[in-house]
C-alpha cells in the first residue's frame, strides 16, 4: 500500500511513503525511515508517520496513534455505507414508481395512438360514405334530367320521321298526275297530314343542363386542420402546493374550498389547465365527504367540498394520484349555530342562473363519492327560464314527492331511480342507506335497508334496477359490490365483490346480464346473476372506449349499452360485447351539450333521454345522438339530477337530488 501527501510547508522535500512489512499482515512501515514502523498519525498532514518523522518536519505537528484513528475512519466509513444504504429504499421506491408512471404512460400512448387511428379511420368511412353518397346523387339527378329530355327528343324524332315519311307519300302522288292514285292518297294521307300539321308538339325543353357541385371545402379543411389535441402538463405533485382556509378547518354543513397550484419539475407555475386532480376528505368512520374540483384553466384548481359533521379530518390531495406537498393534511371541523340547509328559494335562485344562484350552484354536492375531474365547471343553468328555452315539446311536472330527512318519503343525497312493468318506483336513498319504493302515482309503499358493511347491508346504494325476473339489484358505491334482493326486500346474493371499486349506475340488458358502472374503475363490467363474469370494457382516460367518472347505463330494443360519461361531457353507445359504436356530446350549455351528464333512459322509440347534472336540465336525443328537445322543468327548476327512468305508464321520473325529491314529468313519445 502505498499513500503520498504533500507537506504543509508545500517544500519540495520528498512526501512520506507507507509500505507493509513483509509478513506483517497490515502492519505499516515509514519509506523515509526504513525498518520504523508509523505508528502515529499527523492530524495536520492527514498522514501515517513514524517516531523519527516527528523529530523532524511533523516536531510541531498534532497527532493521534495510528489505532485510534484507524478505527474513527472505519466507524466513519461505516455510517457513510449504512447511510448510502438507507438511500436504497426510497430510490428503489422511486425507480418502481417512474417504471409504473412509465408503463401507464406508454399504455396511455398505445390507447392514443388507437384512438387516433381508429378516429381517422372512421372519418375515412365517413367520408367514403359520403363520396359514394354524392356519386349516387348525382347518378340519380343526372337520370332524371337525362330521362326527361331523351323522352321529349324521342317524341319529337317520331313526328319528324312521320310527317317525312307522309309528305314522301304524298308528293310521289302529285308527281304522278295519275288521278286516281292522287284520289286514293288524299282519302289515306291527307287527314293524317292535317293531324300532324295542327299536332301540338313539345318544342320547348321540359328539362336544363345544370348539374353542380357545392363543396365547403375550405371550411372543412381549416376544422380538419385543428381537428383533436393532445392534452397534458408539465405539473408534478412534489412542487404543487395547497392553499386556503379549508385546509385546515370548516364548518359543519357550510361549503369550504381549497386552492391547489400546479407547478413544474423547477418550481415554476403551470399556466394550463386538465391536469388530473384526486381529491379526499376521509371522516373518521371511514367514508368521504362530498366535493367538486373546478379546474380553472390556467393551472389552479379549487376543491368545493362540504362535511356534515364535527371531528378531526384528512384532506388528501392528489396530483396524478401522488400527494402533493403537504397531502394529507389535518382538517377541524367544529359546528356552527347556522347550520340550516340551503333554502328551496335560493336552490330555485341557482337554477334562475342568477349570481347568487350561481355561486350557491357552484357550491353543490358532487353526485360522486370521490371528487375526481378534469375542470368541470358548475354555472347557473341557462334552460332554466322560459325566455332562454326553446323547447318544441311541452312537457309538464305532474308531481314530486320527498324532502330531506331520514323518515318514510324523506331522502338524504337520493341517486339511481328504477321503474318495472308492475307500477312502482324504486329510489337509491344513498345516504339514507334504503331503498325506497312507490306506486306510479307517489304512494310510498315501503322500503328497505339496514346500514352495514357486511353481506345484505347497505353502505351507499346508488344504483337501482329492476331484472326481469322481479329481483332489485343494487350498486353499492362503499361496499364495492352489487347487492340482488327479492321484490320484498329479502337480501339473495352479491356480485362483483374483489372486482368493483366504485360501483355507481347498474342495469340489466336483454339477456338478463347485470351491467354495472364502475365509477372509480372507468370501467363497464357485464356479469351474470349468478355472479359469473361475461365481459368488461372500458379505461380512465378521453378516448371512445375510455371514460372519466361514468354514471348509470341504459339498454335500448338492440341490445345496445348507453353509458353518462361524466367528466367527459358525453354519452357514449356499446354493444354487447363492449364494442364502441357512436357518443354524442360536448361540455357547454347549448343543445345537445352536457355540463356532466349523470342518468339515462331509453323510450320504446329508441329516444335516448339524459338528465344534465351540471346544467340543471334533461335532454331528448335520438338513437343516433342528434338533439330533439327539452324536458319542461321551468315550474320547479331541477338542482343536480342524477338518475332517471321511464315509468309503466309513459312518464318520466328523475332523482332531483339538490332538492331531496323525486319528480314525476308528462313525456310526449
Amino acid at each position: 500500500m502505498e499513500a503520498q501527501q504533500a507537506s504543509p510547508d508545500s517544500s519540495s522535500e520528498e512526501c512520506t511513503v507507507l509500505e507493509a512489512l513483509p509478513g506483517k499482515g497490515t502492519t505499516l512501515i515509514c519509506s523515509q525511515h526504513k525498518g520504523k514502523v508509523s505508528a502515529l498519525y499527523c492530524l495536520a498532514c492527514e498522514n501515517v508517520i513514524c517516531e523519527e518523522c516527528m523529530k523532524g518536519e511533523h516536531s510541531e505537528h498534532p497527532t493521534d496513534s495510528l489505532e485510534n484513528i484507524v478505527d474513527q475512519q472505519l466507524a466513519a466509513l461505516q455510517d457513510r455505507v449504512d447511510s448510502a444504504k438507507n438511500r436504497l429504499p426510497q430510490i428503489r421506491e422511486a425507480v418502481q414508481c417512474l417504471r409504473d408512471i412509465l408503463e401507464q404512460l406508454i399504455t396511455q400512448r398505445s390507447s392514443i395512438e388507437e384512438d387516433i387511428h381508429s378516429s381517422f379511420s372512421e372519418l375515412h368511412k365517413t367520408l367514403d360514405t359520403r363520396k359514394s353518397v354524392l356519386l349516387m346523387e348525382l347518378e340519380v339527378t343526372y337520370g332524371q334530367k337525362q330521362k326527361v329530355l331523351q323522352t321529349q327528343m324521342d317524341t319529337l324524332l317520331q313526328e319528324e320521321a312521320a310527317i317525312n315519311h307522309n309528305c314522301s307519300l304524298t308528293g310521289e302522288a302529285l308527281d304522278g298526275g295519275n288521278k286516281a292514285v292522287v284520289l286514293q292518297t288524299h282519302k289515306d294521307v291527307g287527314e293524317r297530314l292535317s293531324d300532324l300539321a295542327s299536332q301540338g308538339l313539345p318544342l320547348q325543353p321540359e328539362e336544363n343542363d345544370q348539374l353542380d357541385l357545392m363543396m365547403e371545402i375550405e371550411g372543412l379543411r381549416k376544422s380538419i386542420h385543428n381537428l383533436g389535441t393532445i392534452v397534458t402538463t408539465n405539473a408534478v405533485a412534489s412542487q404543487s402546493e395547497a392553499s386556503g382556509e379549508g385546509l385546515e378547518q370548516c364548518v359543519v354543513g357550510h361549503p369550504a374550498s381549497v386552492i391547489i397550484i400546479t407547478r413544474d419539475k423547477a418550481g415554476g407555475l403551470c399556466k394550463t389547465g386538465n391536469a388530473i386532480i384526486s381529491a379526499e376528505v376521509c371522516t373518521p368512520d371511514g367514508s368521504v365527504a362530498d366535493g367538486e374540483i373546478v379546474d380553472h384553466k390556467n393551472g389552479t384548481y379549487e376543491f368545493q367540498y362540504t362535511v356534515k359533521k364535527e371531528g378531526n379530518f384528512s384532506l388528501a390531495l392528489r396530483l396524478y394520484d401522488q400527494h402533493i406537498k403537504g397531502s394529507p393534511f389535518q382538517l377541524k371541523v367544529t359546528c356552527s349555530p347556522d347550520d340550516s340547509p340551503p333554502t328551496t328559494t335560493a336552490a330555485n335562485a341557482a337554477s334562475t342562473g342568477s349570481s347568487d344562484g350561481g355561486a350557491r350552484k357552484r357550491s353543490a354536492k358532487s353526485p360522486g363519492s370521490r371528487s375526481r375531474q378534469k375542470g368541470v365547471r358548475r354555472g347557473g343553468s341557462l334552460f332554466s327560464t322560459p325566455k332562454k328555452r326553446v323547447n318544441p315539446i311541452e312537457d309538464d311536472l305532474i308531481f314530486k314527492i320527498g324532502t330531506k330527512g331520514r323518515n318514510k318519503g324523506e331522502f338524504t343525497n337520493l341517486q339511481g331511480v328504477a321503474a318495472c312493468s308492475t307500477g312502482k318506483i324504486l329510489i337509491a336513498d344513498s345516504n339514507n342507506q334504503c331503498v325506497q319504493i312507490f306506486s306510479n302515482t307517489g304512494e310510498f309503499q315501503s322500503r328497505f335497508g339496514v346500514r352495514g358493511r357486511l353481506p345484505g347491508q347497505l353502505q351507499r346504494p346508488t344504483g337501482v334496477a329492476v331484472h326481469p325476473n322481479g329481483d332489485i339489484i343494487i350498486a353499492d358505491y362503499d361496499n364495492k359490490w352489487v347487492s340482488i334482493f327479492s321484490s320484498e326486500g329479502k337480501y339473495k346474493a352479491k356480485l362483483g365483490s374483489g372486482r368493483l371499486m366504485g360501483p355507481k349506475g347498474v342495469s340489466v340488458d336483454q339477456n338478463g346480464h347485470v351491467i354495472v358502472v364502475d365509477n372509480k374503475a372507468c370501467t363497464v363490467f357485464i356479469f351474470q346473476p349468478s355472479g359469473k363474469l361475461v365481459t368488461k370494457f372500458g379505461s380512465r382516460g378521453i378516448g371512445d372506449r375510455q371514460f372519466a367518472g361514468p354514471h348509470f347505463a341504459a339498454v335500448n330494443n338492440n341490445n345496445e349499452i348507453i353509458i353518462t360519461d361524466f367528466h367527459n361531457h358525453s354519452v357514449k353507445v356499446f354493444n354487447a360485447d363492449g364494442e364502441f359504436l357512436l357518443k354524442f356530446g360536448s361540455n357547454g350549455e347549448g343543445n345537445g351539450q352536457f355540463n356532466a351528464p349523470t342518468g339515462v333512459a331509453v323510450d320504446v322509440n329508441g329516444n335516448i333521454i339524459v338528465a344534465d347534472w351540471g346544467n340543471s336540465r334533461i335532454q331528448v336525443f335520438d338513437g343516433s345522438g342528434s338533439f330533439l328537445s327539452y324536458i319542461n322543468t321551468a315550474a320547479d327548476p331541477l338542482y343536480g339530477p342524477q338518475g332517471l327512468a321511464l315509468t309503466s305508464d309513459g312518464h318520466v321520473v328523475v332523482a332531483d337530488s339538490g332538492n331531496h325529491c323525486f319528480k314525476v314529468y308528462r313525456y310526449l313519445q
